[in-house]
């Protein structure tokens, strides 16, 4: 009997030491035998095939080390996948962005605290929307911007702004004035480069597709953290905010 208890204390005893590890032990860049969950997630990223060919949804990519929300004007998770856009719009097409977008709609889901799969980003990705880049005159641009602000704000990089009546202002792109009578190069999903979510002022625009999918860059971005021996997180940064309401 004695034995017997003395086995189940040390099994509940080594269950908590586990669950009391701290992220930064669990994500340090070389995973310790015991780290089941950073094995896992170190063996996955060394896996260089494409992720949306995958048909293990399971795959943990990554750790969030807190909930990674949706919210407007701004949250975490829309700065998190904006920045994931213009970064990876960059990579993809070899050329500087001054601003990428994401339609606040598009979010489907958020990230929860803990390990991010495959399916989690399927989940607030679900559509096989693709990055695309626009040349946009800054007159265009402001309509595009004020558009957003009627819908209450949309997720951003490389750009600031206030919504004030529900129009853009004090917009400044890499820390510069918006300049009405410049070209721009922006980063958006192909939905939105088409007009979709009411974008009529997108439609036409000079374009360019490479036909790389936004939740593949999502997938490698996330991924990249853990690469890096990091959990993914995001902070809120006042890249935009309501002013007068």
């Amino acid at each position: 009997m004695k034995a017997l208890l003395f086995t189940v204390y040390s099994l509940l005893f080594s269950l908590l030491t586990i669950h009391a590890q701290s992220y930064e032990h669990m994500y340090k860049k070389q995973p310790s035998n015991d780290s089941v969950t950073n094995s896992k997630a170190y063996n996955n990223y060394q896996n260089q095939k494409a992720y949306v060919d995958s048909a293990d949804t399971s795959k943990i990519i990554g750790f969030a080390i807190m909930p990674l929300y949706k919210k407007q004007p701004e949250s975490p998770l829309g700065n998190l996948m904006a920045d994931c856009m213009k970064v990876y719009a960059e990579k993809i097409y070899s050329k500087s962005v001054d601003a990428a977008f994401v339609n606040f709609s598009g979010m489907r889901a958020y990230i929860p605290k803990g390990d991010i799969t495959i399916g989690t980003v399927y989940k607030v990705m679900p559509y096989d929307n693709k990055i695309v880049l626009l040349s946009i005159q800054g007159n265009v641009f402001k309509q595009f911007l004020d558009h957003q602000a009627s819908f209450g704000g949309w997720p951003c990089a490389g750009i600031s702004m206030a919504i004030k009546d529900k129009q853009a202002a004090n917009i400044l792109i890499s820390n510069q004035p918006l300049d009405e009578a410049k070209t721009y190069t922006i980063a958006v999903a192909d939905y939105i480069a088409k007009g979709g979510n009411q974008c009529t002022m997108l439609k036409g625009l000079p374009q360019s597709d490479k036909n790389y999918l936004f939740r593949t860059a999502l997938i490698d971005y996330i991924t990249a953290f853990t690469k890096a021996g990091k959990p993914v997180t995001a902070a809120i940064e006042n890249r935009i905010v309501y002013i007068n309401e």
